[in-house]
């Protein structure tokens, strides 16, 4: 037997969507546990993209936090925002 067919349709299940998830709103940076640890590898490279696009460069030791609050306000210079 599936176990994709044990379930009701009132069991939380994985990848199902939230009836609370429309109301919810994204974690400020700065409230981060671990937004004081250096950026990751991911957020590097696409900071380095961003930064190249909109002409400005940034420091390499940015926190994930910083680069986070970059990413956003860079995106929204590029036009790459969603």
């Amino acid at each position: 037997m599936s176990e994709s067919n044990t379930h009701s349709t009132d069991e939380e299940v994985l990848g199902a969507p939230r009836p609370d998830a429309a109301g919810t709103t994204a974690k400020d940076p700065d409230a981060w546990v671990t937004g004081d640890e250096p950026m990751t590898g991911a957020q590097r490279s696409y900071l380095d993209t961003l930064a190249r696009e909109a002409g400005e460069q940034l420091s390499p030791d940015l926190t994930k936090a910083e680069a986070s609050e970059h990413i956003e306000r860079l995106q929204q210079a590029t036009g790459r925002g969603a």
